[in-house]
């Protein structure tokens, strides 16, 4: 059985300070590949050095809508020239918040989009970040299409089905993280028991969200999302084995540049 954690930031301090041990406990518990997503050109480096270290750890590169204010000149020709390390394999994360107050939302919309525009000129995966407004991400996604194609994936998907089927229907992947896993998530769970075979994903999003039965615990790590795979193949009927199956194939179609895809 080989798991693919899609979304993890293992340059946080409290993961970081342990890596190889974070790294190893995940290996030991099945999880054969792991991503570290970028949030600021910064993190993105480091996101970098981090999967240089270990083959089994690939990185993303990209500026997260809360940290957009905080952009300096020069940051996003970063990431452009990011894109060319050999372990970097998807754009993000990038997106739109509404939750919180850190980034004027026109300057979210517009670094969303310079995200959405770049993996369409490179032909490369993006990561979509959303909270409290998924209508304004359906919007901007419906008008990249008009442009072309569209690869990426809903991280850490907490909508309803409908919003579920609008992201389905602009060929975007849904990922589910540890909430899912929460006692009182059990809409979200006839959600994920929704999505096609061949459209989800599973994710950390390390360090935060840590599933049950390890919930409150801190830092969340790679090795843990074995219990949110657990959970979401139980509310879809299917096996762990061949959930994880499933799941592993999808993020390597989805993230080309990943070894073994």
């Amino acid at each position: 059985m080989i798991l693919f954690d899609t979304h993890a930031h293992l340059f946080d301090e409290t993961l970081i300070s342990q890596i190889d041990d974070v790294v190893a406990r995940a290996k030991e518990a099945g999880v054969g590949q792991m991503m570290v997503v970028g949030t600021t050109a910064e993190d993105s480096v480091r996101a970098i050095e981090i999967a240089e270290r270990f083959p089994e750890v690939y990185a993303t590169v990209g500026i997260q809508p809360n940290n957009c204010a905080e952009a300096k000149p020069g940051d996003w020709d970063k990431i452009v020239e990011l894109l060319e390390h050999p372990k970097v394999v998807a754009l993000g994360e990038t997106g739109l918040d509404r939750y919180w107050d850190f980034t004027p939302f026109e300057l979210q919309q517009d670094y969303f989009d310079r995200h959405l525009r770049l993996s369409q000129e490179r032909d490369f995966p993006f990561i979509v970040h959303m909270r409290d407004c998924g209508d304004d991400i359906v919007v901007m996604l419906k008008e990249a299409a008009e442009r072309g194609p569209l690869r990426g994936v809903m991280h850490s998907f907490t909508g309803d089905p409908a919003l579920m089927q609008q992201c389905l229907d602009l060929d975007m992947y849904i990922s589910f993280a540890g909430m899912v896993t929460f006692k009182k998530s059990g809409d979200l769970r006839d959600v994920a028991a929704l999505v096609p075979k061949d459209r989800i994903l599973i994710e950390t999003d390390a360090p935060y969200l840590s599933p049950e039965p390890v919930r409150g615990k801190r830092p969340n790590e790679p090795a843990y999302v074995a219990h949110t795979a657990a959970c979401v193949a139980a509310a879809r009927g299917e096996s762990l084995e061949e959930f994880a199956e499933l799941t592993t194939a999808n993020a390597r179609r989805l993230f080309r540049r990943v070894q073994g895809a």
